[in-house]
């Protein structure tokens, strides 16, 4: 008899090599558009599925896992973040839940000096002049910014990215300071050139630019709140490619407006899709949609993940990124 394949839905449109290989391997359900599903359809496809391949863009929580059927086994999480899937729930129903650690790494700390020199740079201000058609001449004071050598950089969470930024900075020639929940090992901390900072309170006082590099917890929701912004030096600036909601947005849009923050540059919103409209009209401030792992390699290296983590399950195995509880 032929062996019976797995039923794997997914819920967005991936790379068409991704999807090619899945189509291979797997009896698979795929998007005709990368129209999110709707809570319904959702519902629907954990009913039917023996893996779901979700983003970060879906919510599982705990009412959307109780409408699994007796098939899913196996949550297949596309993407690093897990924050979107209530993990202990699905484990009490005897699902499996995965993701795709370590692929978004250098995409992301790319990113994230990308936006430190945006913001520094004045970049987005330039680009829109020339867009404009306003631009006259260079001029000896026209569009001054600052340079990012010799700033000092506080990192707020040390993990893979952290640690990519901090390299990509000393190449820049900044000052690398962290704050992490637990210290780096001393031949890491010297290898990156890293002072690290028991108090966050005292690094980011003393920064000339933040860069937030944590994971969304209960302990890290408004990490930087209105309190400790206001800690800033008034010509430091923020960068945030982790999370939004380790920033009090609100606070945020209030200092830059104040001339209390220089500027920020931000990837990530608190309340997703739906951006602060208090930071959108703000010359100090740079946004973007989400781009940070957005380039075609990562997204491929994250589907080639997904297939791994299926395919060991398959054969019997935990899959190599099996998330648990005690892992968040």
């Amino acid at each position: 008899m032929p062996e019976t394949r797995l039923n794997v839905v997914v819920t967005r449109r991936l790379p068409e090599p991704v999807e090619t290989r899945m189509k291979e391997l797997f009896d698979v359900e795929l998007r005709d558009d990368d129209r999110p599903m709707s809570r319904e359809e959702l519902g629907a496809a954990m009913a039917r599925a023996d893996v779901l391949v979700p983003t970060i863009t879906d919510h599982i929580d705990a009412s959307l896992i109780s409408q699994a059927g007796n098939k899913l086994k196996l949550i297949a999480s596309y993407g690093a973040g897990i924050d979107h899937v209530d993990v202990a729930t699905a484990r009490q129903r005897g699902i499996l839940v995965s993701n795709t650690p370590g692929v978004v790494t250098e995409d992301t700390a790319d990113m994230t000096l990308a936006l430190m020199l945006a913001v520094t740079r004045r970049i987005p201000e330039g680009l829109a002049a020339m867009q404009a058609g306003k631009w006259e001449g260079w001029s000896p004071m026209a569009f001054l910014g600052g340079r990012i050598a010799g700033r000092r950089l506080g990192i707020l969470g040390m993990g893979r990215i952290g640690q990519a930024v901090a390299r990509r900075a000393r190449a820049f020639g900044m000052q690398v300071h962290y704050h992490n929940r637990k210290r780096l090992r001393p031949e890491v901390e010297a290898d990156l050139e890293a002072t690290y900072w028991d108090s966050l309170d005292q690094m980011v006082s003393r920064m000339d630019i933040i860069s937030i590099n944590c994971p969304h917890t209960p302990s890290t929701f408004h990490l930087m709140n209105a309190r400790r912004l206001k800690l800033l030096k008034p010509t430091a600036v923020i960068v945030n490619t982790s999370r939004g909601e380790v920033i009090d947005e609100n606070a945020l849009a209030r200092g830059l407006r104040a001339g209390e923050i220089a500027g920020a540059g931000l990837d990530v919103y608190e309340h997703g899709v739906e951006v602060n409209p208090q930071l959108k009209d703000l010359p100090n401030v740079v946004l973007l949609p989400h781009m940070g792992s957005a380039t075609i390699e990562g997204r491929i290296e994250m589907g080639e993940k997904v297939i791994i983590n299926i395919k060991t399950f398959a054969d019997g195995h935990r899959p190599p990124d099996q998330v648990v509880p005690g892992m968040l």
